[in-house]
Formats: structure tokens, C-alpha cells, sequence
């Protein structure tokens, strides 16, 4: 009779939570968000000398005062820019599927940050400077098209760009680089000097794409494969078991964010087991402790963002999968 109630309230618990989870999607469906993809490299590519001062007028933030634009006029006629920007043209011919997930994403955002202005979203081209693909502030969002070519582009491969990078630079991954940009806007810590206190925000990085980006695969928000996500997945337990046996969540050891934080092939655990693994894994199990730590507290995700590190792994009472 006890197990019978116990199925019962189960049950109800269920689905009052996906009732809940039904209403805050229809709100989140009525946000109202207006914005156009301003295409300023395609409009570059087409400008002649005398396009200049419209282009200066509509983009002043793109032009320097102190470069002539003589300098600018050249650029327009150099053979390696042109060659940039066909390639950009010939790839995005259509960015409408892009631009509805940036209205999903400007909907969330805007549903649990009231305050939040949905920015001028404009592209360009930025000489495949990867690690500048996105910048974000609060009145725009700029995506560097000519990093998002697809991951065997030449632009890439003769340029000497490692595999386990270029395999991120994509159509389908321009929405999760903005996301990031937005979730480190929204990070707030006092300290990033122990292990766990990386592994921590860049948990809160990925939580905040969860949120944000619903729509986008664990594998896709992580920037792994679907390989790299389960093998993450399945050693979760044994991750975990290595940093506590290595007591290596509370150590400031200035070499650990590149074994486990940082961008690489792999997670340098100098075990037989690193040539499986995917990289980054210190921030897989960051936001392992975050999801744990949002589902113990119910708190919102503009507070979790804010909370310090060592309040969200003691409240979240983290247990790794078996």
C-alpha cells in the first residue's frame, strides 16, 4: 500500500513539473524580440570606393579615425579579402536557420533577464582570428563568419589549424560561441585560483547554455562529438574519483587548467586512459556540479551565475554516475 502511494505521488510530482515546464515555455514563446542580421561583410564585399561614407555612417565602429581610408580602399581591392569574403558569401547564401536560434536564444535570455536589450547582431570577417569569432556587449553581437566554414575548409586546413579546433567551426556552432559570450557577461566570481574554481565557472558557462540554448545537444554546447559526450558520460564516476584521490580540487597549482580546463585533444590525466578522452573534461564535471547544484536549490539561473564556487559545490551535493 506504501509503495502504491509512494508511485502515486511520484507520478503527480511528474506532472506537475512538466506542466510547469509547459507554461514556461509558452511564455518564453511569447517574448517578443526584433532584430535584423546586419550582413556587413557581404556588404563590404559588394561596396565600391564611393559606398564608403554609408558604410562609415552605418558601421562607425568598424572604421578608425586613424586609419585613412586609403587603407580601406585597398582592403576593398585586396585579392586575399575578396577571397575571404566570397568564401563567406558562397557559405551563407541563407542564414535563416541561424537567425532562428538566435530569436529562441534573445527569447530566453529576455525571459529570465527582463532588463536584457536584444543587441544589433552584425556579421564579418576577422581573418579566421578564432579566438575573437564572437564578441559581445551589450548593445551588439558580432559573429565572424569566416570562422564558422565548416570544420575540412581549406582556410583552415592549410592554415594549420588543429583538428580538435576546427571541428567546431560551423554553422551549427555560431549560436552556442554567442551564448558563451552572453553566459561570461553574466559569471560573476570572486576567485578563479583553485581547480574547483575553474571547473566551477565554466560549469555555470555551460549551465547557462542549457537555459539558454535548450535546443542544442549536450555534445553541441560542450563542443565535443556524440562519441566524446557519452564517453564522458559513461566515465563520469572514474573522472571524478581521480581528482578526489589526487586532491586536486582545492589546489592552485598553476599547471591544472591546462591539463583539464583548457582547449586540447585530449584531458592530460597521464594515465593509458588520456588518448580516449576528450579534452576539457575539468569543465564537463563543473557543470555536472552546477546542474546538481540548480536542482537541489531551484535557484534561478541569474543567481547561480552570480553564486560563489564553493557555495555551489557544497549545497549541490554532487554525486557523480555510476
Amino acid at each position: 500500500m506504501q509503495i502504491r502511494i509512494y508511485f502515486i505521488l511520484l507520478l503527480g510530482f511528474i506532472m506537475l513539473s512538466c506542466n510547469e515546464e509547459s507554461k514556461v515555455k509558452e511564455e518564453i514563446a511569447k517574448v517578443e524580440v526584433d532584430f535584423t542580421v546586419e550582413r556587413f561583410d557581404k556588404a563590404f564585399f559588394e561596396a565600391t570606393p564611393k559606398d564608403l561614407p554609408k558604410l562609415k555612417e552605418a558601421y562607425p565602429f568598424f572604421f578608425s579615425k586613424h586609419v585613412p581610408d586609403s587603407i580601406v580602399i585597398q582592403r576593398m581591392e585586396d585579392t586575399l579579402q575578396n577571397e575571404i569574403l566570397q568564401e563567406v558569401n558562397q557559405t551563407f547564401k541563407d542564414f535563416k536557420n541561424t537567425k532562428e536560434e538566435l530569436v529562441s536564444m534573445f527569447q530566453h535570455i529576455k525571459y529570465y533577464d527582463k532588463v536584457f536589450s536584444v543587441p544589433r547582431v552584425i556579421t564579418l570577417t576577422n581573418n579566421v582570428q578564432y579566438r575573437d569569432n564572437v564578441i559581445v556587449t551589450d548593445s551588439i553581437a558580432l559573429v565572424a563568419l569566416d570562422n564558422y566554414l565548416g570544420e575540412e575548409h581549406r582556410f583552415y586546413v592549410d592554415g594549420n589549424i588543429p583538428a580538435y579546433l576546427a571541428k567546431n567551426f560551423t554553422e551549427e556552432q555560431i549560436v552556442v560561441d554567442l551564448a558563451d559570450g552572453y553566459a561570461k557577461k553574466y559569471a560573476f566570481q570572486s576567485t578563479r585560483k583553485a581547480l574547483l574554481d575553474e571547473m566551477i565557472y565554466f560549469g555555470k558557462l555551460l549551465y547557462f547554455k542549457d537555459v539558454m540554448i535548450p535546443f542544442k545537444t549536450d555534445a553541441e554546447k560542450m563542443g565535443y562529438s556524440e562519441n566524446q559526450i557519452k564517453w564522458a558520460e559513461a566515465n563520469e564516476s572514474q573522472i571524478w574519483s581521480y581528482f578526489i584521490e589526487k586532491e586536486l580540487l582545492y589546489s592552485t597549482d598553476p599547471k591544472l587548467p591546462n591539463r583539464f580546463i583548457a582547449d586540447a585533444p585530449f584531458t592530460k590525466f597521464y594515465l593509458e586512459l588520456d588518448n580516449e578522452s576528450p579534452g576539457r573534461l575539468g569543465q564537463y564535471m563543473g557543470w555536472q556540479i552546477v546542474k546538481a547544484y540548480a536542482e537541489t536549490t531551484g535557484d534561478d539561473i541569474i543567481k547561480i551565475m552570480q553564486t560563489e564556487p564553493e557555495e555551489i559545490f557544497r549545497k549541490s551535493k554532487f554525486k557523480p554516475k555510476k
